[in-house]
């Protein structure tokens, strides 16, 4: 798969064989995956895989919204964007990426806090950066209002 992406902006982000010889890669790019790009890379990596040999069946799929983030290079894709984030203490964050790194990533959000005298919570504007290590899964974010 890899040498078939060479010289494009697609990347491998998992492969994954089943019992039962099912294989599933998973691809994304820094613009976008199209069913075509995703077709002709099955056919690429069918050809170089022996059926009479060992019989198999072969999905290629782009990572989509609803997959969690693998790759540092698809965190730095969405720099910019609204992502959910689900630390590992089960606190869900809706927030711009502002950044990522090797072993880190810093959000932008608002937060409603209780101010002294004041009845209702105020906003306040958050940039915070988490260590990866605290995170359970960020996914790209898209509101439907």
């Amino acid at each position: 798969a890899e040498a078939q992406m060479d010289g494009t902006d697609l990347f491998v982000v998992d492969v994954r064989v089943a019992p039962g010889n099912g294989i599933e890669v998973v691809v994304d790019s820094d613009t976008q995956v199209g069913i075509d790009r995703c077709v002709a890379l099955s056919r690429a990596i069918e050809a170089s895989l022996d059926r009479e040999q060992e019989d198999f069946e072969l999905t290629v799929t782009s990572a989509g919204i609803g997959r969690p983030l693998r790759l540092l290079r698809q965190y730095r894709k969405l720099i910019g964007r609204p992502v959910e984030v689900v630390l590992l203490n089960g606190t869900k964050i809706i927030a711009e990426l502002r950044d990522a790194d090797e072993g880190s990533v810093t959000l932008a959000y608002r937060e409603m806090r209780a101010v002294e005298g004041k009845k209702r919570k105020q906003g306040f504007d958050v940039v915070q950066t988490y260590p990866l290590s605290e995170i359970k899964s960020t996914k790209e974010y898209l509101d439907f209002k």
